[in-house]
């Protein structure tokens, strides 16, 4: 009977363990199989707007140059990919030329279409609101949030060498050192330092707006820890409370920029952002 039992009770656990393993292949089947859709979907939907897209302006062609360049490196990444992670990669890929289908658009002056889910790369990089000009090393560097003559090369936001590099439009691709422009690696950091400095009080991207939030937030928190505590345990706690209110002060720099995360004074470039564009113009 004993011996019965035991034969019964191993079936049931093989059985059990048979059940959980093709359950999770079955899993990661579907996993894949929905990475692998996602990335396909944007990856189409680049390759028939560049297909529909032509421009004579700079700003234009070289936006549908960067576009085209994300096309096949998409191709690629989806020819090898054979896990969710890299389909994900590929559709991030994807994703970046749509961006700088959005900004070629822009610069045709016609309307870029829906939002783009965000670009993982440029999470917290906020983006240009008003134009910047510097000399650094004898030349001229200009940034702003339209394309124009003299801005002529976008970029969708992201991090260079460790610094946020916000989304909007550069005279030049200075973060390209590979591509040879000349900027190099030092050049390049004292052209972020210049065009994105906290020295200017607004660099372009809602610097001043966020220090103001964020002194008020930290301030408001110092008064409110200082007063509540002082009530109960004396002057010893309000005190505190004012420590408090010079934190505040001290973080203060640390507000949101326009269109990205929190991030206080240091600044710089990067790689390479939420809609739908099954509809409407595309």
């Amino acid at each position: 009977m004993e011996v019965a039992l035991w034969v019964v009770l191993v079936l049931m656990l093989g059985g059990a363990l048979v059940f959980w393993r093709w359950g999770s292949r079955s899993r990661r089947a579907t996993e894949l199989a929905d990475a692998r859709a996602e990335a396909q979907r944007w990856y189409e939907r680049l390759g028939g707007q560049l297909m529909n897209l032509h421009g004579d302006a700079p700003a234009v062609r070289q936006a549908l140059a960067d576009a085209g360049e994300r096309y096949n490196a998409a191709g690629s990444q989806l020819e090898q990919a054979g896990t969710p992670h890299q389909f994900a990669l590929a559709r991030e890929t994807a994703l970046e030329g749509l961006a700088y289908i959005r900004a070629a658009r822009t610069a045709m002056g016609i309307d870029p279409g829906p939002e783009l889910p965000p670009l993982a790369a440029a999470r917290g990089a906020g983006m240009l609101t008003k134009e910047r000009e510097v000399n650094v090393q004898g030349q001229t560097y200009r940034a702003g949030p339209q394309p124009g003559n003299q801005t002529p090369y976008y970029y969708p936001g992201g991090n260079w060498q460790g610094r946020p590099v916000p989304a909007g439009w550069y005279s030049t691709p200075w973060w390209k050192t590979a591509l040879g422009t000349g900027a190099g690696v030092l050049g390049g950091i004292l052209i972020a330092d210049a065009l994105f400095s906290p020295a200017f009080a607004d660099p372009g991207y809602g610097y001043e707006a966020g220090y103001q939030e964020g002194f008020n937030d930290g301030f408001d928190d110092g008064q409110d820890q200082g007063g509540d505590q002082g009530q109960d345990q004396g002057q010893d706690f309000g005190d505190q409370g004012q420590d408090f209110g010079d934190q505040g002060q001290d973080f203060a720099g640390q507000g949101d920029y326009a269109g990205g995360g929190d991030f206080g004074g240091d600044f710089g470039g990067g790689d390479f952002g939420g809609g739908d564009f099954g509809g409407g113009d595309w």
